[in-house]
């Protein structure tokens, strides 16, 4: 367990390291709930997210006679940034093991910041995986492992980012939201509010992929989820620490979970409206504002945009996934007759005249009477859907519309 006085103390180490990342109000959300809404902005550290607090904390307090034999991490992008910061300052090696599917961007972060000092090795689909293979590297060469999240020193570190947020307030806030993957961002903030304001109301938000915390909140202990999405790679473990879920619970905290579609939207949201790059777990806490999470007109809530490092080749997805939870996105099978003037008389008749079609192909070209199309169609209100399935209705058109879940909609989304 640790205490409000290690996080403190990690504060102190910090000084100098660490970005004090400014807390801004943010006029959208503040205008839409009535509140006051802050911003803590940990995208804006050094590596662009609130990770190298844990991990420069943990390694500043490796013992020297460790030190020459190096150290390994697994991460999905962000803790490893954090290590690699540290490592080319305190002059340690380190190995550090990604999925496959870390994005560019993150890993090119890494070999930049970390320099000699960071080998990067990439290993599996998911960062479980990567954490297996840096758990078998440790045990092989006597390296020291650091944790992403399961450690006091990485939690303790982590935990400075609710201490700053009151330092900077001048005043506990009514509310802290903060994403939650591992949990030692929530863990690390829920214990050092616990001992200086218990009041605080701190939530935490993951993805509704991947809800590891929740999960091991209602079994107990912590616990392997089995299905999975890891689309919100910075938050997307399929399990939380056991040092962090007894500290989360034993807190009063509440953890919800985030549609990664409303996500998607609310990082589209930040970037339009606030100028904020954000990645998909630095918006999640946003996200999670209104039905989720309602807020109390008149209220200061605190929202942790965690990190900022989003590949720009993912911004095609990310519009993809809003539009479709906005219901403004739909994709339909069209049996189109083999004839002269079909898709015209498709365009006349059904669709509307803010209907727009964005993606177009057959699916099977061949000699007989009619051929299956792929139709994407973006509509300029959702309320424009109900009437254009009535058009398709009355049609005399074969149409299929493809539901967001279905088998046959993952082939085309």
């Amino acid at each position: 367990m640790i205490t409000a006085a290690d996080i403190d103390a990690a504060a102190a180490r910090l000084a100098g390291v660490a970005v004090r990342t400014p807390l801004h109000l943010s006029d959208r959300l503040s205008a839409r709930f009535g509140a006051d809404i802050w911003l803590k902005r940990e995208d804006l550290q050094p590596v662009r997210s609130y990770k190298v607090r844990g991990a420069y904390n943990f390694l500043v307090q490796l013992p020297v006679e460790l030190r020459p034999r190096g150290v390994v991490c697994a991460s999905a992008g962000n803790h490893a940034q954090g290590v690699a910061f540290a490592c080319a300052r305190l002059g340690i090696h380190a190995r550090v093991y990604l999925p496959r599917t870390t994005p560019r961007q993150k890993r090119d972060r890494i070999a930049a910041l970390g320099g000699d000092a960071v080998d990067v090795r990439l290993v599996g689909d998911t960062y479980d995986e990567a954490a297996a293979a840096a758990i078998a590297d440790a045990a092989e060469t006597g390296a020291t492992l650091v944790p992403a999240f399961d450690a006091p020193g990485i939690v303790a570190g982590q935990g400075t980012v609710a201490r700053e947020i009151v330092e900077q307030l001048g005043a506990a806030p009514d509310a802290l939201v903060v994403p939650v993957g591992g949990g030692g961002l929530i863990a690390g903030c829920a214990t050092w509010l616990a001992e200086h304001a218990p009041r605080v109301r701190v939530v935490g938000v993951e993805p509704a992929g991947a809800p590891s915390m929740r999960a091991a909140l209602e079994a107990g202990g912590a616990t392997t989820l089995h299905e999975f999405d890891g689309f919100v790679d910075g938050a997307a473990v399929r399990r939380v620490g056991d040092l962090t879920h007894s500290l989360v619970a034993r807190a009063d905290v509440d953890v919800v979970t985030v549609d990664e579609g409303r996500l998607c939207s609310e990082i589209l949201g930040l970037y339009q409206s606030d100028g904020i790059i954000a990645e998909p777990a630095g918006a999640l806490a946003t996200a999670a504002l209104g039905d989720t999470v309602p807020v109390v007109p008149g209220s200061t809530v605190v929202c942790v945009i965690s990190g900022g490092n989003n590949d720009v080749s993912r911004y095609g997805e990310i519009l993809e996934r809003s539009l479709v939870y906005e219901g403004l996105k739909h994709y339909f099978l069209v049996e189109f007759p083999q004839e002269p003037g079909a898709l015209r008389r498709f365009l006349d008749e059904v669709l509307g005249p803010d209907d727009d079609i964005t993606r177009f192909e057959y699916v099977k070209r061949n000699n007989r009477e009619s051929g299956p199309a792929l139709v994407g169609v973006e509509l300029a209100n959702a309320a424009d859907l109900p009437p254009l399935l009535a058009r398709i209705e009355a049609s005399p058109l074969v149409v299929q519309h493809l539901e967001p879940g279905s088998p046959l909609y993952s082939f085309v989304s």
